[in-house]
């Protein structure tokens, strides 16, 4: 269930998956916001469901770009990483979602937890290119100081 073709952090099929639905959803969600809901909602309605798509844009792009950090992070803290954004996505654009829409308030209080496992997501991240070493990302940093065959 894993690519094989990764080096280094390999990140676990599912979550790219997930990163691909999630980046698309975005792209349909806010067209519809932009043509279905604008007269239907209340600016302060349409402002939050539209920080729910930015936020699950930004976020699907980030899972879907993490096999690019392969040489510098292991696998476990990049499907770590994935692992927090795609829960940060249901829960925190979910929650958005469903309070714009719905105008239920008790959705609000989810919206934080969402935020925080993005929060995690990202510290995780950084954890992760701290801890994880690699003499292959070495030797590339030092390919691109300048060698002798310029």
């Amino acid at each position: 269930m894993k690519n094989e073709n990764l080096r280094g952090g390999v990140l676990a099929k599912p979550f790219l998956l997930a990163g691909a639905l999630f980046a698309g959803l975005a792209v349909i969600l806010g067209a519809f916001a932009a043509h279905g809901l604008k007269g239907v909602l209340t600016a302060q309605q349409l402002s939050t469901f539209e920080t729910g798509v930015r936020y699950q844009m930004y976020h699907a792009l980030a899972v879907l770009l993490l096999p690019a950090l392969s040489n510098y992070i292991s696998g476990k803290w990049v499907n770590r990483v994935a692992l927090c954004f795609v829960i940060g996505c249901v829960l925190f654009s979910g929650s958005l979602y469903a309070l714009s829409i719905s105008g239920i308030k008790w959705f609000g209080p989810i919206t934080p937890l969402g935020g925080l496992f993005f929060i995690i997501g990202w510290a995780l991240l950084l954890v992760g290119l701290l801890v994880t070493g690699n003499t292959d990302s070495q030797s590339q940093g030092n390919n691109l100081q300048g060698g002798d065959d310029v």
